[in-house]
């Protein structure tokens, strides 16, 4: 008997000894890493650091945003909730509808219930804006580091910051869904920033997330979120960045510069057409190596904290996500920056990188997931039990092999920088159909993303798929109605939208 009880007895050694390896799940360092403006479908050659990290982790191929636009994205990522639950539906510049940009007081998020157990610091833009003003709260756990400082930074060196008049222009905006004001807001026009990559934003940003890794309180796992201003404009760039991507290094997609005769001319009340569809494809063709090479310079500043996490051994310990709050439309429909529905606006790169510990049973999900289901897959693999409830749906069964609940993506605009001009999506498998608003004004389009991906031949107008607009339609509509939603559509707006736009099946084709 006693030599029958030894290989038991060594098993049960070793796999004590390998439980004292793993480490728990509330001790695992996690890094996020949030570009800003970032498309998703970039040439693989320009991004060799994200390349590594998407090679070493799981790649999300269809993940949406829940807002097209910086703060209210950034207020549902952060909380998990859509923006009908958090209150933050814009950017906030007008001051008469400041309080829509604003998570309403109280609202459960990240920072505040990570900050209980990790080390928790911010480095970098800083758009989550809440009532509560969570960055300037003198009790918060996490350690901020935003704009505002380098801005300081910068004006303690009589350093000009990047950008400046040449890079803006005037264009429409409503305001509190009601009147049209003037705006000044970033066009693609570019120039060197010659005081150099050591003074640029995203370089200081990416110093000071190395600082913190270097210094992290070794008595708590690390929680850092990293936010890259990068690729967003102005395209004010430092060397060797302005100069680096050359036209052979892309190819410009066949929709940029083209207005299509689908597309809702709605959109050129606010500055994505207003500004985007005076320039040519031609400027475009000028303008894509500009941002592509803002796009270098984030890999490269994504690449020096990687290898500080690596210097540190936190590396292969870690949970990193890699993603970005919106996308950019960069000429493609002839639209300008986001805010809108389109792919280039609203589909995001999104990579989930895990502790050399676990493995995963996929390296790609295809199926649609929202940027509101980070935070509850977070809560799942940490087993975070002080969280509150969200939205959003845990993506670990995915990453499991498992089939997911997750049945439709909703997405919302409100307006930039004051309340109005809302759009309303849903995507349900294959197919997306937006409404775009103007006041009073709606018009329709739906897609087939499998048979048409650069949205170019609006279905809306084909006889034989209003069926399918009209199912989409209540889907999305009892979504608002369930979230409490400010905008109300009435049960007969698409046979209205048709009467307004009566456009031909071929029409709609050319």
């Amino acid at each position: 008997m006693r030599h029958q009880l030894i290989v038991p007895m060594a098993l049960l050694c070793a796999a004590n000894a390998t439980a004292k390896q793993q480490p728990k799940k509330q001790e695992v360092p996690v890094i996020i890493i949030m570009a800003d403006q970032l498309k998703y479908d970039l040439p693989g050659s320009l991004i060799p650091n994200i390349r590594k990290i998407r090679e070493d982790g799981v790649t999300f191929t269809r993940t949406y945003c829940a807002a097209p636009l910086c703060v209210p994205s950034r207020g549902s990522f952060f909380t998990g909730l859509y923006p009908n639950h958090t209150g933050s539906f814009i950017n906030g510049w007008g001051e008469e509808d400041e309080h829509y940009s604003k998570v309403k007081t109280g609202t459960s998020n990240l920072y505040e219930t990570m900050s209980k157990r990790w080390d928790s610091h911010h480095v970098g833009k800083q758009h989550f804006f809440t009532v509560d003003q969570i960055d300037k709260d003198p009790n918060s756990k996490t350690t901020w580091l935003t704009d505002a400082d380098y801005k300081k930074w910068l004006k303690e060196r009589k350093i000009p910051a990047p950008g400046g008049k040449i890079f803006k222009a005037n264009a429409p905006e409503l305001v509190s869904g009601s009147n049209t004001t003037l705006k000044s807001y970033s066009i693609p026009s570019f120039k060197e920033y010659a005081p150099g990559l050591e003074n640029f934003t995203d370089h200081y940003y990416a110093d000071n997330a190395i600082k913190v890794i270097d210094h992290a309180d070794p008595r708590k796992p690390l929680l850092l979120n990293t936010m890259f201003l990068a690729p967003h404009p102005p395209y004010s760039i430092p060397e060797p960045y302005f100069s680096k991507v050359k036209p052979t290094d892309f190819t410009l997609p066949d929709n940029v510069g083209v207005w299509y005769k689908g597309q809702s001319p709605l959109q050129m009340y606010s500055l994505t057409g207003f500004l985007g569809a005076r320039y040519s494809r031609q400027q475009w063709a000028e303008i894509w190596p500009k941002y592509l090479g803002l796009v270098c310079l984030l890999d490269d500043e994504v690449g020096r904290i990687i290898d500080a996490l690596k210097k540190q051994g936190l590396y292969d310990q870690a949970l990193i996500i890699f993603t970005a709050d919106h996308g950019e439309m960069l000429g493609s429909h002839s639209l300008w920056q986001k805010m809108c529905m389109y792919e280039e606006s609203v589909h995001v790169p999104m990579i989930i990188k895990f502790p050399k510990s676990y493995t995963s049973k996929i390296k790609e999900c295809d199926t649609p997931v929202s940027l509101i289901d980070v935070w509850p897959t977070l809560i799942d693999f940490l087993e975070i039990r002080e969280a509150a409830p969200t939205d959003g749906t845990s993506l670990m069964p995915a990453i499991r092999g498992e089939n997911t609940s997750r049945q439709n993506i909703f997405i919302q605009y409100d307006g930039n920088g004051s309340y109005g001009s809302n759009q309303r999506c849903v995507i349900s498998g294959n197919f997306k159909l937006f409404i775009d608003t103007f006041k009073e004004e709606l018009f329709y389009e739906l897609y087939d993303l499998a048979k048409d991906p650069m949205e170019t031949d609006n279905l809306a107008f084909h006889p034989e798929s209003a069926p399918k607009v009209k199912e989409m339609f209540q889907i999305l509509k009892k979504h608002m109605n369930d979230t409490g939603d400010l905008l109300k559509f009435s049960d007969n707006s698409y046979e209205q939208f048709l009467k307004n736009y009566p456009q031909t099946k071929a029409e709609s084709k050319e």
